[in-house]
């Protein structure tokens, strides 16, 4: 792996990251305006990994697919059950439309993945979504995490399929044990690691 580039965007700040190896090019999340920005980094993507599928981390999606031709992989195939795209409407009371896109590559049940110049760990730690995975980068101490575990916080868990005591304990038996200078990349927000966590996450505690 020779770097990791942040994007952040939408009116969530979502975040989405570009690992660069050797010769590849893989983006994980795709929120609004990741596309672009990608297309802006390079010519080719070789594929997309979903973290989870709400919609603000998948807005982007079926621009990233039609712009680079690249395969995507996530936990499960995609649905408004797990996009929440008619519950964030009603929220927000105004329309939340998004573009369709397949999901080439299913991961449930999977623990490891393994592509070209890429080599990941699955840790799925449902709570916040039922399809929540994390991506640990092998021979780096890199967690690419989703909205599983902030700097100072944890994924919310009010909405539906949300399970607060599910997140806490998957954290607790799938993350905790990572190294602590595992960096840990979220979906919002500012990178932290796993040991700051452990040390002074209000929402966790060791």
């Amino acid at each position: 792996m020779r770097k990791i580039d942040a994007y952040c965007g939408g009116p969530f700040q979502t975040n989405g990251f570009l690992v660069t190896t050797e010769s590849k090019r893989y983006l994980f999340d795709a929120p609004e305006g990741v596309a672009e920005w990608a297309a802006r980094e390079g010519e080719e993507l070789h594929g997309l990994l979903l973290t989870h599928q709400h919609h603000d981390h998948v807005i982007g999606a079926a621009a990233v697919v039609e712009q680079f031709d690249c395969p995507v992989w996530a936990h499960s195939e995609p649905s408004d059950d797990l996009t929440l795209a008619s519950r964030l409407e009603e929220m927000l009371g105004f329309p939340c439309p998004l573009d369709s896109y397949a999901i080439d590559h299913l991961l449930a049940g999977e623990t490891t993945l393994d592509l070209p110049e890429l080599s990941l760990s699955l840790l799925a730690v449902p709570g916040h979504s039922p399809d929540s995975l994390c991506f640990r980068i092998e021979g780096h101490p890199v967690l690419i995490g989703g909205d599983v575990l902030f700097a100072g916080g944890i994924g919310r868990t009010d909405f539906p399929h949300g399970d607060h005591d599910l997140l806490l304990s998957g954290i607790r038996e799938k993350l905790w044990p990572l190294d602590e200078n595992t960096q840990v990349l979220p979906g919002h927000g500012p990178p932290t690691t796993i040991g700051e966590e452990k040390r002074s996450n209000p929402f966790v505690g060791v």
